[in-house]
């Protein structure tokens, strides 16, 4: 079985901030804080991917990106391929969706939330973008 491809948003306001989503409890690596996004479908483009999911969670429209880092992990149970884009500019107000909670996060206060493994290494790369 090949990886599940994962189009991630790392969502930046005009102070810094990072938008945290959490994941559903009955989900996989459920009640975790998360980057945004969700799986890119079969003959799907990433970009389409990720804009149709910020869309479908949170209900905005991604403007401007730039990639930050793709990150392979194997959970046992399900292998994960994250391409990360950082949302530099959106339009819209933020807004679970879905019923998740969602959490605007200074970066150096990153650390204070609990992430799925795979998402460490996007926590890394963040912290190096300042």
């Amino acid at each position: 079985m090949g990886a599940v491809h994962v189009a991630v948003g790392v969502i930046v306001d005009a102070q810094r901030r990072i938008l945290l989503s959490r994941r559903a409890a009955d989900a996989h690596q459920g009640g975790l804080w998360e980057f945004p996004g969700g799986k890119v479908e079969d003959g799907e483009a990433l970009g389409d991917a990720l804009a149709r999911e910020l869309r479908e969670e949170l209900d905005i429209v991604p403007v401007r990106t730039s990639p930050l880092i793709q990150v392979r992990h194997d959970y046992g149970d399900k292998r994960v391929l994250l391409d990360v884009h950082v949302v530099w500019d959106f339009r819209g107000d933020a807004r679970g969706v879905e019923g998740q909670p969602l959490a605007w996060v200074p970066v150096a206060e990153l650390d204070s939330y609990d992430f799925p493994a795979a998402n460490l290494p996007i926590v890394t790369a963040v912290r190096d973008l300042w």
